[in-house]
């Protein structure tokens, strides 16, 4: 399993799902033997994702999800660049109705993003490393 170990502390981003320290043994797998890839979206990319779905679609995403559609809008837009036609899937995994303080805080410029240094990954890898 892909992981930085239980040690890790994740920064306080508003998707608590995403916050794990691992990836799951399938994930793992399926990136592993090349059958998905992954992508980072950055916070604020999510919340404008989940506010441009719920204006469209009727329906709050959580934070989690957002970053699938995030992901999703963004393939799309490199079929519009390139031309090619594609048949795009996503997941929504959950409504945001848990979450209405952190799209407050989103609309209110609040949130910002956040991402790992080099240095805090293999921190936490050299943590690991010692363990085994």
């Amino acid at each position: 399993m892909y992981t930085l170990g239980h040690n890790f502390a994740p920064a306080n981003i508003h998707a608590g799902g995403l916050r794990y320290h691992g990836a799951g043994v399938i994930v793992s797998q399926l990136l592993k033997d090349g059958y998905m890839e992954a992508v980072d979206i950055k916070q604020l990319d999510s919340f404008e994702a989940g506010v441009l779905f719920a204006q469209a679609e009727g329906i709050i995403p959580a934070p989690e999800s957002s970053h699938a559609i995030a992901a999703t809008i963004n393939e799309a837009k490199k079929c519009i660049e390139t031309g090619e036609e594609k048949v795009i899937l996503f997941n929504l995994s959950g409504h945001g109705l848990l979450d209405m303080t952190s799209y407050d805080k989103y609309i209110a410029g609040d949130l910002v993003n956040y991402s790992l240094t080099d240095e805090e990954i293999q921190k936490d890898l050299d943590k690991i490393g010692n363990l085994i």
